[in-house]
């Protein structure tokens, strides 16, 4: 019986391929990238993390020795893990509520606003915006922040915003936050325009009044997936957020105040070329992710059924 299922399942599978050709050909280019850049790599990592490689000889199998060295003996390890925590509770709720927020407020616009608001909040996420944010946060009396604060009395002389280790995490969650607003910000905009109208008819009949009642009673059941697909963007992008502070405040940040864990893994990957210590790295921050959407789809899990 399970032989035949297996089969039955596997039949239904290729007769949906071939009714819907054109929609699997759109998603195949996605698809091909997405396995051999991201999904490829990460089940090569997960085997890698055991070994001692170098890049360049045959990796040597070194069992838990890398995981014992992170947490026993790096203790650079031990501050970004103190520095991602900080950084993806911040960053993560606060993004993902804010999406939330400006999709619902970009919804009740007129539908010429909403393309123009949507792409405004959206481009950011595209853009290479460090540019702009290093000439706000300048450490001289140039420095838009820096002019703006002792216009107003409340500093006496310029702030080193990127170098002093007093600031350089804030400044960086800042940033963070405003390129937060992407794919997940996209679904949640689809979202909100894909609800049936006549259920708000239905509520109204029900006895729902103010918009709070509809968004707490129609809208967020009606989001299931959106609100999902959501959270397991922002918990990603919190989770591997480095390249904003490698941008931002260099690298490496001072005193490691902005080290987050993706940060480590980029040194031991990337400039030190020991693949299998920074597979390590990875593979505990992989699990970290994992735990955290699993717990998310326990939380939302009701508004997905």
């Amino acid at each position: 019986m399970a032989v035949k299922s297996k089969k039955h399942g596997k039949g239904e599978l290729w007769r949906d391929i071939k009714r819907n050709k054109a929609c699997y050909g759109m998603l195949a280019p996605f698809m091909i990238f997405f396995i051999v850049f991201t999904v490829i790599p990460v089940v090569m990592s997960l085997p890698m993390g055991f070994t001692d490689f170098d890049m360049v000889s045959t990796p040597k199998y070194v069992g838990l020795s890398n995981f014992a060295t992170l947490f026993l003996s790096d203790k650079i390890f031990i501050r970004s893990i103190r520095v991602t925590l900080v950084f993806a509770f911040l960053t993560g709720p606060v993004s993902y509520v804010l999406c939330f927020l400006l999709a619902w407020l970009i919804n009740e616009m007129h539908p010429k606003l909403k393309t123009l608001f949507t792409l405004i909040f959206y481009v950011p996420s595209m853009a290479n915006v460090y540019t702009v944010w290093q000439l706000i946060f300048s450490g001289d009396m140039n420095g838009y922040m820096n002019s703006f604060l002792i216009n107003l009395g409340i500093i006496s002389s310029p702030v080193q915003w990127l170098t002093d280790g007093r600031y350089v995490l804030g400044v960086t969650i800042v940033v963070q936050l405003w390129i937060s607003l992407g794919a997940g910000f996209l679904a949640l905009r689809a979202g909100f325009q894909n609800i049936d109208r006549s259920m708000y008819e239905a509520g109204a009949i029900e006895g729902i009044r103010s918009r709070w009642q509809e968004l707490i009673y129609i809208v967020i059941p009606s989001m299931g997936p959106q609100l999902m697909f959501a959270a397991v963007m922002q918990i990603v992008s919190s989770f591997t957020a480095g390249t904003v502070a490698q941008n931002l405040v260099g690298f490496p940040s001072t005193d490691y105040k902005a080290h987050t864990i993706m940060t480590h893994a980029f040194d031991y990957g990337w400039q030190r070329f020991e693949m299998g210590y920074a597979s390590a790295i990875c593979m505990i921050l992989f699990i970290a992710m994992f735990l955290c959407s699993r717990l998310i789809s326990k939380v939302l899990g009701k508004y997905t059924d």
